[in-house]
C-alpha cells in the first residue's frame, strides 16, 4: 500500500516567521508532526511519501504514485485541506482526513468528498482504518467514541519522511490533555482534562532519533501544557537533563505551559537544567472580570506581573497570547494589554480576537444564546490573527476591531519591540551550562550581517540598536546570541502588522455593508432582543 501523506498550506500567521526564518535558510518554523505520527503508527510495511506543501507542492507523480492520500491539519489550514481532498477525488484518489479540523467539523470534509474520516486520536482510530483498507472497502468513518489512548504505546514519529533542512525548528510531544476548563479552548475537547503521558524514555528516545538524524536546532515541545501533569514532567526532566549534558547540549527546547509555573521552583529550575530556554504562557488579558468569565481562574490566583518576571529571571524567555473580545470586556483592553507587555517586557506578545471554536464551551453557549454568525459560527472560526469574531460580541466591533489595530501596530513599532527585547534579556538569568563549541555557518554569518545592517545603520533604531547591543555584551553577554535572535523577528512583525491592519480593515467594512444580515443596531451593537437573551454578567 502506497500511502500519500499531504500537509496543507499554513496562510501567513503570527508563528510563521518567513522574514525570519529566511535569513537562516529555511522555509517552515514547523513540521507537521501529526502527519509523521500517522506514518508511524501504520503498518510499516507500507510506502509512504510525505509533502509539506508549505515547503514544497506535491507533483502529480506523486499523485499518480499513491493508493490512498491522507491529509490533515488545523482550522487555519481548511481552505487548503479540502481544496486537496476535492483534487483527490477529481483524480479518482481515495481520500482520508483526520486531525483537529476534520475532527471537529468532519461534516465539512464530507462535503468536499472525502472516502474516510479517521477522527479523534489516531492510536485508536487508524487501526481501525487499516482493518477497512485490508476488507477492502473505500469509505468509513472512525471514532473513538470517548476513548483516550494510552500514549505509552506510541511509536517514535517518522522524522526520516521529513526535509529537515527545510524547517528551523524540530517538534516533540510529551503529553496531551490540559487540566484546565477555559471556556474558548478546544484542547480539552479535542484530548480531554486529564494529561496523558508519554515515559521519560519515549521522549529520550524521539530526541535521540533526531540527533541521530543531524539535528542540531531548536526543538519545541508542542504540548499544549506541558506542566499539566507536574509529577511526570518533573520525571522527564530529571532523565532530560544528564541527556543533554551527555550530548553537549544539542538542541534548545521550548514549550507552553500554565502561569502557575512561577509557583514551583523546582520544576523551573529543572526546565533550566534541561536546557528549556523558552515558554509560552497563555496570559489571555489582564482584565481578572474577563478571565473569571471564561473560567481562566488559574490566571486569577496570583499577580500575572510577578508570575511573568519570576519565569524570566529563572532564565527563560516568556512568550505570551492575549485575547480581546471577551464578554463584558470594558474599552480600552488594548491599552491595558499594551500596558501589560511593555510592564513585563514580553518581547512577543501574540495576540487575537475571541473566536468561538467548534464544539468548545464558549462556542456551545454562544450558540444558545444565538449569537454565532453564519451556519453557527463554523465557517468563520478561522484560528488566525487576521480574522474578526466569529459571533455578535459584547461592545460594538467597529470599537473593537480598531482598539485591536492600535494595540498590534504600537506593540510591533521598531522601538517598542526591541526595546522589550532589550529589557527581557537584560534581567534573565544566563543558563548554567554550556553547549559544545560549533563555527558559524556562512549562512548564520549572513544573517547576522543583514540584522546588524538593518537595525544598526539603515533604520532610525540605529543608536538603540547599539547602545543596548554594548549594555548586553558587558553585563549579561551569555545571552548574547538568543538576544540577537530576537531582533531577526521584527522583520516578520514589520510586514505581519501591515497584514492585520489590512485584513482587520477590509473584514470591518464587508461587516459593516452587511450588519443587517445579523440583525445589528447602527452602531453595531446588540440588537434588543439579543441584549434581553444576555447573561447578566455580559451586560
Amino acid at each position: 500500500m502506497r500511502v500519500l501523506l499531504l500537509y496543507p498550506l499554513f496562510p501567513k500567521s503570527f508563528w510563521s516567521f518567513e522574514k525570519a526564518i529566511e535569513l537562516i535558510g529555511c522555509k517552515v518554523s514547523l513540521p507537521p508532526l501529526g502527519l509523521i505520527t500517522v506514518a508511524a503508527i501504520l503498518p510499516q510495511t507500507w510506502e509512504f511519501r510525505l509533502v509539506d506543501r508549505n515547503v514544497r507542492s506535491e507533483t502529480e507523480a506523486d499523485w499518480e504514485w499513491a493508493d490512498v492520500v491522507i491529509v490533515s491539519g488545523m482550522i487555519v489550514q481548511k481552505p487548503d485541506m479540502l481544496n486537496l481532498i476535492r483534487q483527490g477525488k477529481q483524480r479518482g484518489k481515495l481520500m482520508a482526513a483526520g486531525g483537529p479540523y476534520v475532527t471537529s467539523v468532519p461534516e465539512k470534509a464530507s462535503e468536499a468528498g472525502v472516502d474516510f474520516l479517521i477522527l479523534d486520536e489516531g492510536e485508536i482510530t487508524l487501526p481501525l482504518f487499516v482493518e477497512a483498507i485490508k476488507r477492502g472497502e473505500t469509505s468509513g468513518v472512525f471514532r473513538a467514541y470517548g476513548e483516550k489512548p494510552n500514549v505509552t504505546q506510541t511509536p517514535i514519529p517518522r522524522y526520516d519522511l521529513l526535509e529537515l533542512n527545510a524547517y528551523s525548528d524540530m517538534s516533540v510531544q510529551f503529553s496531551r490533555g490540559c487540566p484546565f476548563q477555559c471556556e474558548f479552548c478546544d484542547i480539552i475537547t479535542l484530548y480531554g482534562r486529564q494529561p496523558r503521558t508519554k515515559t521519560p524514555a519515549q521522549l529520550l528516545a524521539e530526541l535521540q532519533t533526531l540527533y541521530e538524524l543531524g539535528w542540531r536546532r531548536a526543538v519545541f515541545v508542542v504540548d499544549d501544557n506541558f506542566i499539566g501533569n507536574k509529577r511526570n514532567v518533573k520525571l522527564l526532566l530529571r532523565e532530560l537533563a544528564p541527556w543533554m549534558a551527555q550530548h553537549g547540549y544539542p538542541f534548545s527546547l521550548v514549550t507552553e505551559a500554565s502561569v502557575n509555573l512561577a509557583e514551583d521552583q523546582e520544576l523551573l529550575d529543572l526546565m533550566i537544567a534541561a536546557n528549556f530556554t523558552a515558554v509560552f504562557l497563555g496570559i489571555e488579558t489582564p482584565d481578572t472580570d474577563s478571565l473569571t468569565l471564561t473560567k481562566k481562574y488559574q490566571n486569577t490566583r496570583n499577580s500575572l506581573v510577578e508570575a511573568v518576571q519570576k519565569i524570566n529571571q529563572s532564565g527563560l524567555r516568556v512568550m505570551a497570547g492575549f485575547i480581546m473580545g471577551f464578554d463584558g470586556e470594558k474599552p480600552g483592553a488594548g491599552d491595558r494589554i499594551i500596558n501589560f507587555v511593555e510592564a513585563t517586557a514580553i518581547p512577543f506578545a501574540f495576540f487575537s480576537m475571541l473566536q468561538a471554536l467548534p464544539n468548545t464551551a464558549l462556542w456551545e453557549r454562544l450558540k444558545k444564546e444565538g449569537r454565532l454568525l453564519e451556519e453557527e459560527g463554523q465557517d468563520k472560526a478561522t484560528g488566525n490573527q487576521t480574522s474578526l469574531t466569529n459571533f455578535i460580541t459584547s461592545r460594538p466591533i467597529e470599537e473593537l476591531a480598531q482598539e485591536y489595530i492600535r494595540c498590534f501596530w504600537e506593540l510591533y513599532e521598531p522601538e517598542r519591540y526591541l526595546g522589550r527585547v532589550y529589557r527581557h534579556y537584560l534581567s534573565m538569568q544566563p543558563k548554567p551550562h554550556k553547549k559544545k563549541f560549533q563555527m558559524l555557518k556562512l549562512i548564520e554569518i549572513r544573517a547576522l550581517l543583514i540584522i546588524v545592517w538593518r537595525e544598526g545603520i539603515k533604520r532610525k533604531t540605529r543608536w538603540q540598536f547599539w547602545h543596548q547591543l554594548f549594555s548586553i555584551l558587558r553585563h549579561n553577554p551569555r545571552v548574547f546570541t538568543s538576544y540577537i535572535t530576537n531582533f531577526a523577528h521584527l522583520e516578520h512583525f514589520l510586514d505581519y502588522r501591515q497584514i492585520v491592519r489590512d485584513e482587520i480593515e477590509s473584514q470591518l467594512a464587508e461587516f459593516i455593508a452587511s450588519s443587517s444580515t445579523y440583525h445589528l443596531t447602527p452602531n453595531f451593537s446588540y440588537s434588543t432582543k439579543l441584549l434581553s437573551n444576555l447573561p447578566l454578567q455580559t451586560r
